[in-house]
């Protein structure tokens, strides 16, 4: 249920930057209700942490559990937990929001524990009675629950913001001071659960993958829990059901039909599942910034740039190619960053992958890019990181050329804007790029900018092909070689007759041989031939 309704002398209004679950309410912003998966969650666990993508919503929850658990049943009327929660009460509550951290110095996150734990001190009147914060963090515990007579409520957004921040840090000293400190700061929590009615914690890494938990073990994760799967973000279901007037709204405004805005904003902005079995998901900061602009645009990825995430692809030697149908074990999705082989749990945790299948006798899980946004936004960051030069170079601009080409199955015009492109990178920046593969990973993030279907080594009974497209009337069928030539490009195709595997298509087969100079770097020459 949207609990602000639409009324004749309000306009609707969207939470574009709203976290407070208060001020929702009280200013009568669009609100879908999710206080009954909530109340579950409260009843049923005493420990929680919940891994979601950042702007997907954990601080609206924070905020709604604090709420609840400080007794503002006024707040909640009409919502789902109102006819659930028969016995209201209020406890303390203490709420740490750790995303204002700053990790520019040592000093600097120490002056922002001493921040955050002042303002409890003062609340409970009890000083600063220690140096340092676990025993401070204690203090204020036990003060809470000796002076208001009943256990605390502990709520933590963003625990891992301040190790995040770092992992990229040459500085190995600075990096273990930071987990050191967040592994003290957080150190009372279980030796003070006795005296805690709920903990709660959010963030992006799963929490024993910073190794700052060891003695917190007794977490219920819920991040992978079908149960709560929906607990944020925004469900087909709910989509269509609260917003369905919205919806309208915006295809009007958009000159398209109601069918056609849910279509495009289902492939900007759906495609997230955070479980076996979990409905499709869309992004709501996405989604909110839509409706309110009326226009459908990246604003989640435009908020900000993947820049820790390129650096630890770089760091494992990540290839732009392996972010289509990766395979990852169930225990995958844990393991420590000390321990890590793969940036791929990073990149499932942070939004730019999402489970897309799963086998469950192998309990192996398919990854793949949720939607159009993330895939846009992604590939632009990693055109840079694939061929040299800034990701601000006015050749990107032929980007927007190769697409028209492409949406007009002209390939052969396409690749012509792409030998351009590439003559404008400075032949320094093509260093390490004498091999096949490198040139498959390009071809890969910029076809990524202009087709949705886009596969590399696809599997056919006599081989693989090398990069795979589809356009809305063709197939194409590209096989990549350095050094060699075209026509032994379009001869392996024929040879190993890959055409094939894509007979039931039903689409016109059109292959394509490229052929790269590894001492330009570039295209040397490329054949087409169609079925």
């Amino acid at each position: 249920m949207v609990s602000s309704q639409k009324i004749s002398e309000f306009m609707r209004r969207y939470p574009v930057g709203i976290q407070s679950f208060e001020q929702m309410i009280e200013r009568n912003y669009a609100y879908i209700d999710k206080t009954g998966i909530m109340y579950d969650m409260v009843q049923t666990y005493q420990n929680v942490f919940l891994s979601r993508p950042r702007r997907f919503g954990k601080t609206l929850l924070v905020s709604t559990l604090e709420c609840y658990f400080t007794g503002r049943k006024e707040l909640f009327k009409g919502l789902k937990i109102d006819s659930l929660e028969k016995d209201w009460k209020q406890y303390p509550v203490l709420h740490f929001d750790m995303s204002g951290a700053t990790v520019e110095t040592i000093d600097a996150l120490n002056e922002y524990l001493d921040f955050v734990l002042s303002k409890y001190e003062k609340i409970y009147n009890i000083g600063k009675c220690a140096r340092t914060s676990n025993v401070r963090l204690t203090n204020i515990i036990q003060a809470a629950k000796q002076q208001t007579g009943m256990p605390v409520v502990v709520l933590i957004d963003e625990y891992d913001k301040p190790m995040l921040d770092v992992m990229n840090d040459k500085d190995t000293e600075k990096v273990e001071k930071i987990r050191l400190m967040m592994r003290n700061f957080y150190s009372p929590l279980k030796m003070c659960n006795g005296d805690m009615r709920f903990l709660f914690l959010t963030g992006i890494t799963k929490f024993s993958q910073l190794s700052i938990f060891s003695e917190l073990n007794n977490l219920a994760n819920i991040s992978m829990d079908e149960q709560y799967s929906a607990i944020c973000g925004v469900t087909e279901e709910e989509l269509r059901t609260e917003y369905g007037e919205d919806i309208q709204e915006l295809a009007d405004k958009l000159n398209i039909s109601k069918e056609e805005c849910f279509y495009q904003l289902k492939t900007e902005y759906d495609g997230y599942h955070f479980c076996d079995g979990c409905p499709d998901i869309y992004n709501p900061f996405s989604l909110v910034n839509a409706l309110t602009s009326t226009k459908i645009e990246a604003y989640w990825f435009a908020s900000a740039t993947p820049t820790f995430l390129i650096g630890q692809m770089k760091k494992f030697g990540f290839r732009p190619q392996e972010l289509t149908r990766q395979k990852m074990w169930a225990e995958s999705f844990d393991v420590p960053v000390h321990d890590m082989t793969s940036v791929i749990p990073l990149l499932y945790q942070s939004g730019y992958l999402t489970i897309k299948d799963y086998d469950k006798k192998r309990d192996l899980y398919t990854l793949d890019i949720p939607n159009k946004e993330v895939r846009d936004g992604l590939m632009r960051n990693l055109l840079p990181y694939v061929v040299g030069g800034s990701k601000k170079t006015p050749a990107l601009l032929l980007v927007t050329d190769m697409f028209d080409a492409f949406q007009a199955d002209d390939i052969n015009t396409v690749f012509e804007h792409l030998k351009t492109f590439l003559g404008t990178i400075p032949y320094t920046d093509n260093v390490a790029k004498d091999y096949e593969g490198h040139y498959q990973a390009l071809l890969f993030v910029i076809f990524s900018l202009l087709c949705h279907y886009v596969q590399v080594e696809v599997r056919t009974p006599k081989g693989r092909v090398d990069v795979v497209l589809e356009s809305p009337k063709n197939i194409y069928l590209i096989e990549l070689k350095l050094d060699k030539s075209a026509s032994e490009a379009l001869e392996q195709i024929d040879l190993k007759n890959y055409s094939s595997r894509f007979a039931l298509t039903g689409k016109p087969i059109v292959r394509v041989g490229v052929n790269f100079s590894k001492e330009t770097a570039n295209i040397e020459d490329w054949k087409t031939f169609t079925n």
